[in-house]
């Protein structure tokens, strides 16, 4: 909070990074300093849960708090391979993510061995684009793919839901092309695209600049940053 406050006065937005553990008290304190609120929704079986030391019920409580509240709210699952991929876990999954609203962004991650734990393969892309299919399936308008930049097809951008114009069009982290208009609307059909937006995209700014690998085309990339 004290972070978030010196954020604000500085004319930033605050996002808090979670695990989804929040009892509505410490929402409601949070709740007028945080512009962004991500949420890591690890399984759907109470069983792996516990093998992590918390409990499932838990996490979808705060998810449907968290949307009634008015947060901005953004879920991510990171995709491990023999432990959260079964097509039915990741039904169940996004079914209860559509529930609470089918515009709750899902962003379904690539696990990758480090440190110590090397025992499941790496997720694979195909697997990430499975999973972003199911989700889809289950009502979910906006699916991303992760942490395998150019490998996932048009799952790392956004499209309007209605007329699917490319709105943003991203590379990992970084954003190649951007079309919203001032009041966040898509300028084919006018939808307006749920999230937080600026009224004008003005760039990335990071403290150390970083240039992402280049396709293999010889085409430079902007250095911009996500919405």
């Amino acid at each position: 909070m004290a972070v978030f406050k010196e954020a604000r006065a500085a004319g930033l937005l605050t996002g808090f990074v979670s695990n989804g553990n929040g009892t509505p008290q410490v929402l409601e304190y949070l709740r007028p300093w945080v512009d962004l609120y991500k949420v890591d929704l690890k399984s759907f079986d109470d069983r792996h849960y516990r093998q992590l030391g918390g409990r499932l019920q838990p996490i979808l409580d705060t998810i449907r708090q968290l949307h009634q509240m008015g947060f901005w709210l953004e879920v991510v699952t990171l995709l491990v391979p023999g432990f959260n991929d079964s097509e039915e876990e990741l039904k169940q999954l996004t079914a209860f993510l559509a529930s609470v609203s089918p515009e709750i962004p899902w962003h379904v991650t690539a696990f990758h061995k480090d440190y110590k734990m090397t025992d499941p393969e790496n997720t694979s892309a195909e697997k990430l684009m499975a999973a972003a299919k199911i989700g889809r399936q289950a009502g979910l308008v906006y699916v991303y793919a992760g942490n395998i930049p150019g490998s996932v097809g048009d799952l790392e951008n956004t499209r309007c839901p209605d007329c699917q114009t490319l709105l943003i069009e991203r590379y990992g982290y970084f954003i190649q092309g951007y079309k919203l208009t001032s009041s966040g609307c898509c300028p084919s059909c006018g939808k307006k695209i749920p999230g937080r937006w600026a009224s004008g995209f003005e760039g990335q700014i990071t403290a150390f600049p970083f240039h992402p690998q280049r396709r293999r085309s010889s085409r430079a990339f902007n250095i911009l940053s996500s919405a």
